[in-house]
């Protein structure tokens, strides 16, 4: 991994690529706190390469388009927050089998299709139309919007969503181009195994783990959630008492928001 670096106060970063992820809570089969679905990345990528993070991706122009088709009445940052939703149902899709955001119930057979359709097409649009299906954006709760900046990765600002499938009765699979596994896990269970070893997080996954293991369902997470308005947060580098720190505001809902730079998975 390169070392962290940030850009310095008089450069002027990339323009940052947005990107959306989708946070999955199903009921814990054994009981407890909710699961939520974890996808371990290709250790070929070049972002997070080997990394277990939720599942997600870049917005893209066809995410745009649609959004804008879908309200031509809302003005340019309410289309981007449409697209970034949009992003994050395709992607879902695409990364894991499951047809999500969805206004009318969806069989195994149907997100199969869908999932083969839009990675025929590449673009949710046509998927929709093919199955007759209409978007329930709003079922996507916004719970954060992050955008770290490092000087040798690029820039990516990605909005997270939190939604829940209940129960969790359903089959997932792999896009074999991108990922390498996916699996169910508690935020702490996730904390566990990352340090453990056995799987490896990135700083902004890392923090979402540790604020989401606060909450034992889903609607506690959707309250706090509701609570504390999305902002955009860039992780920023202070000294401290000899040592370098990762820090994030402490006012976001984040219970742990300074690692040491050492220490820290960039990917």
């Amino acid at each position: 991994m390169e070392p962290f670096e940030d850009f310095g106060a008089d450069e002027s970063p990339p323009p940052a690529i947005p990107a959306a992820t989708l946070v999955i809570f199903r009921a814990n089969p054994a009981g407890g706190p909710p699961q939520l679905l974890m996808v371990e990345r290709s250790a070929s990528m070049t972002f997070a390469g080997g990394a277990a993070v939720f599942p997600g991706g870049r917005v893209d122009p066809a995410d745009r388009e649609l959004a804008a088709v879908l309200a031509p009445y809302l003005g340019e940052e309410e289309i981007e927050e449409h697209a970034a939703r949009i992003a994050a149902v395709r992607e879902t899709l695409e990364e894991t089998g499951l047809a999500l955001g969805i206004d009318s119930p969806v069989t195994l057979e149907q997100a199969h299709a869908a999932r083969a359709s839009l990675l025929a097409q590449g673009a949710i649009g046509p998927v929709l139309e093919e199955f007759g299906w209409q978007l329930a954006l709003d079922r996507l709760v916004p719970f954060a919007r992050w955008c770290p900046r490092h000087r040798h990765l690029r820039i990516f600002d990605t909005r997270f969503y939190l939604y829940d499938i209940g129960t969790g009765a359903v089959d997932l699979m792999v896009d074999a181009t991108e990922n390498t596994h996916l699996f169910w896990a508690t935020a702490q269970e996730a904390l566990d195994l990352a340090d453990s070893g056995k799987i490896m997080v990135i700083f902004p996954t890392r923090r979402n783990l540790e604020r989401l293991a606060q909450f034992s369902s889903f609607a506690d997470a959707v309250a706090h959630a509701r609570d504390i308005p999305v902002r955009m947060l860039t992780p920023r580098i202070v000294d401290h008492e000899g040592a370098r720190w990762l820090t994030i505001p402490d006012d976001l809902g984040y219970p742990v928001t300074r690692e040491k730079l050492e220490d820290v998975s960039r990917g």
